[in-house]
């Protein structure tokens, strides 16, 4: 049995340090396996089938020959030094995931698979705060972590990390910049900072520690709403969820909001179980393979959170496990969605771990919502559109001041 990704990797990560191994990763490693009833369970090593390699020459999937032809001319004519031969072969590795056309089928270097594995964890050594690397190749702050080294620093969403203890950090990829910010708790790293509205960069100074991520985040707010923020789905996002929800309903809210905004994915097996929180029986997801083989997911009745009336909020950072979650409350008319259009990420990854500590991931499937939406490339629409300006008041959220205005006049 193998785990499989359904996750995305790219919008957002934790600033935290490479630490304790385990295999999965925030943001990574997503995991799904062996369906039971429904529900998939997640199964720590995806190593005991090997791919095959076609044995006959039509058949070959990849001409080593000419490969190694181009190797001998490198070390016999190059001018310069040649990189070690392991960085060669990532290199060949990256240049052939290249002509796929797909950047979640992808392989992962031994320090940035640590980093994923770590995460998986749930605890962190770093500064504590989340962000997204932007198309621009700018690390953008999302939200320092209440009470943590960040915010205490006086870090801001939207501020932008240029660079790190000297170093610029503009152009690097998402991992690399991580790898760099990261470090053990009670070190100091130096951040210089670009902030919107403000002509000049300035440095801050942080000193690291140990971070527990706050999975579920929620709240009675004004009006008798119940609110519950969910900003990933690890292995312990649903039982969080019905806690937060359980504790919400002995006050007797009017309405809930779920607030899946920013939030990447995670473990499908998650998802579905989220999802059966606020459904009675029926149909949750379908996920299909190249071949049209498929594999449903099913909600049950009889849990805590069926009832009550509920809004989701979803923009373009709700990705994968969000959408599972989404376009299932949406289709099944459980709820109605607020925001802005979702990222579309609905393909599923298989994990490999390689004998280096590398990891290749490779697509496998792609996922329907029950009413047959293709989310890939396509996102989810909400109901209601709903923006949130780019010069919002921290103190303000417009998305969540239209759900708490639908929970109350239906409109």
């Amino acid at each position: 049995m193998q785990k499989v990704i359904f996750g995305i990797l790219i919008l957002i990560a934790v600033l935290a340090l490479v630490g304790s191994s385990f295999a999965g990763g925030f943001f990574a490693g997503r995991l799904t396996t062996s369906h039971n009833n429904g529900i998939v369970s997640p199964i720590l090593s995806g190593e005991d089938q090997p791919a095959e390699t076609p044995a006959s020459e039509e058949g070959k999937v990849i001409d080593f020959d000419i490969i190694q032809e181009v190797l001998n001319i490198l070390v016999s004519d190059f001018y310069g030094e040649l990189p070690d031969a392991k960085t060669l072969a990532y290199g060949a590795i990256h240049g052939m995931l290249l002509t796929l056309d797909d950047p979640y089928t992808s392989f992962v270097e031994p320090d940035i698979a640590a980093i994923l594995n770590e995460d998986a964890s749930g605890e962190f050594e770093g500064i504590g705060a989340t962000v997204r690397m932007r198309e621009d190749g700018y690390l953008e702050i999302v939200r320092p972590l209440p009470d943590h080294p960040a915010e205490a620093a006086g870090l801001q969403a939207g501020d932008l990390i240029l660079s790190v203890d000297g170093e610029s950090i503009v152009g690097l990829g998402l991992y690399q910049a991580l790898g760099l910010i990261r470090g053990p708790a009670d070190s100091q790293v130096t951040l210089e900072i670009g902030r919107p509205g403000k002509q000049d960069t300035f440095t801050v100074t942080i000193t690291r520690a140990r971070i527990a991520l706050p999975i579920v985040e929620y709240e009675m707010l004004d009006d008798n709403i119940a609110y519950v923020r969910l900003t990933e789905f690890d292995n312990t996002a649903s039982d969080k969820v019905k806690s937060a929800l359980e504790e919400l309903q002995a006050q007797n809210p009017q309405g809930l909001i779920l607030d899946l905004r920013d939030n990447p994915g995670g473990y499908l097996s998650e998802a579905i179980k989220v999802s059966d929180i606020f459904l009675d029986e029926g149909l949750v997801a379908i996920e299909r393979d190249s071949e049209d083989n498929e594999q449903r997911f099913y909600s049950y009745d009889g849990d805590v959170g069926e009832d009550i009336s509920m809004v989701v909020l979803v923009n373009g950072g709700s990705a994968s496990a969000s959408e599972i979650v989404a376009g299932a409350l949406q289709d099944r008319q459980r709820a109605i969605l607020i925001g802005e259009t979702t990222v579309g990420k609905g393909s599923v990854q298989l994990p490999h771990n390689l004998s280096d500590g590398s990891q290749f991931r490779v697509t496998i499937a792609h996922w329907f919502t029950p009413e047959e939406q293709d989310i890939h490339g396509n996102g989810l629409t909400p109901d209601i559109e709903a923006p949130y300006p780019t010069d919002t008041p921290v103190d303000q959220d417009p998305q969540r001041d239209r759900a708490i205005e639908y929970l109350l006049q239906g409109q």
